[in-house]
């Protein structure tokens, strides 16, 4: 991680160490998005490694809650779907088992009527000559939308 100082922004540990407690303790963060805010508000690496090695300590980050939260909220509020979060987990830099088990996590019902809900509000809006066009295009969506095709043929299925 190379150190970027901006001049006017830069403030020292002991703060930084405080603002970004407050902002753990506002909302769910991970720790590439504090590191983020670290470099930005002028820290060292050395300074950034304290302060996130405190904020782990003092349970004020926790991936795998991080994780938990992370995938149920894009699952109902962005309807994205398993394969989409698992992709946005892995940029934010998240390990393999707190993915998988935030994912496992997810309700299977709730997970399901939102593929369902987001089937019936696309198909009257896609415009195909053939029934194998439209159906095309609805798969093309929702793979888009983070649903697996198997997830998607099954529920195109039932159609």
């Amino acid at each position: 991680m190379q150190k970027r100082t901006i001049p006017s922004r830069e403030i020292e540990e002991k703060n930084a160490m405080e603002r970004a407690a407050v902002l753990c303790s506002q909302r769910e963060c991970c720790i590439s998005q504090i590191e983020e805010k670290l470099i930005g508000w002028g820290q060292s690496t050395e300074a950034c490694e304290r302060i996130i090695s405190y904020l782990i300590k003092e349970r004020f980050i926790d991936e795998r809650r991080f994780c938990q939260a992370y995938a149920l909220d894009k699952m109902r509020y962005n309807h994205w779907g398993r394969q989409k979060i698992n992709m946005m987990l892995r940029q934010l830099g998240l390990p393999t088992a707190e993915r998988e088990e935030a994912l496992r996590l997810l309700p299977d019902d709730e997970y399901r009527e939102i593929l369902h809900r987001l089937i019936e509000q696309k198909l009257p809006a896609i415009h195909a000559r053939t029934d194998y066009e439209r159906k095309g295009k609805l798969m093309r969506y929702l793979a888009g939308r983070g649903f697996g095709l198997d997830e998607i043929a099954s529920e195109v299925e039932n159609l």
